[in-house]
């Protein structure tokens, strides 16, 4: 199989070596969003933003893909302070419906560029 790769202005350029998102078959694998918009590359405000900011880039990142959020089936969340898990539960309720992805939520030290959170997805279609 062939990898695709998935490229989007509609969320953050990367800012190292990696792609937005690669498709192999019909499953495809969204690279860690952090909180930045992707219009001027700088960090968005306070966690609930950020939070939100995450979910509209991995969105942003599977529609370029043909897909939603409602097909992932594995989601990474990456927090600097814990103490914000029921934020992320909250804002994520707004982004997928039921049946949820399969998840992990992990403490960081740090995040790139200051983040306090970022998340990581995997989709599959069909």
């Amino acid at each position: 199989m062939s990898r695709k790769i998935i490229a989007t202005a509609a969320a953050p350029a990367a800012i190292g070596t990696y792609s937005q998102a690669v498709q192999v078959g019909d499953t495809i694998y969204l690279s860690g969003q952090i909180g930045l918009d992707p219009a001027t590359m700088s960090m968005v405000e306070g966690i609930d933003a950020q939070i939100a900011r995450v979910f509209d880039n991995l969105k942003a990142v599977a529609e370029a893909a043909g897909a939603t959020l409602n097909d992932a089936v594995k989601l990474n969340i990456y927090l600097t302070d814990l103490a914000n898990f029921a934020k992320v539960n909250e804002t994520m309720a707004r982004y997928f419906s039921q049946p949820f992805p399969a998840r992990a939520a992990v403490g960081v030290k740090e995040l790139p560029r200051g983040a306090l959170v970022e998340a990581d997805a995997v989709l599959v279609l069909g």
